[in-house]
């Protein structure tokens, strides 16, 4: 398992390794933060927010090798930029499709604002 990982770090290029990696942190990351607000909402708070941190381990465990991987060919700039265009991308379909929430069209216009934020940041 090992070596097929390291096999697929050598191939795949810096910026995609760690928008992979930050993919798979976010959604982590979404349902620790806000999967509980449809899955516990009838459980105590605190109950909750333990649950929720376990499942923001996950999220660390892959978020921190995302930076870290990301960082020896993207800036600091970069890579929060990079992280909020995932977040969003992952966040929208989860509000959506898991929480039943409706889509709004600023969703869209928060994503254009990502998009220009993208531009200025990896532009040379």
């Amino acid at each position: 398992m090992t070596s097929l990982l390291s096999s697929l770090q050598h191939m795949l290029p810096v910026p995609l390794q760690t928008a992979l990696l930050l993919v798979a942190s976010n959604v982590f990351m979404t349902f620790a933060w806000y999967g509980h607000l449809k899955s516990m909402s009838h459980r105590h708070w605190l109950y909750a927010a333990v649950v929720s941190w376990g499942i923001a381990l996950f999220e660390y465990l892959l978020q921190v090798p995302a930076n870290r991987i990301g960082a020896t060919a993207l800036n600091v700039g970069q890579l929060k930029v990079m992280q909020e265009v995932i977040s969003l991308s992952v966040f929208v379909p989860f509000a959506v499709f898991y929480l039943g929430q409706p889509f709004k069209t600023d969703y869209l216009w928060a994503a254009l604002c990502l998009v220009g934020a993208a531009y200025f940041m990896f532009r040379n």
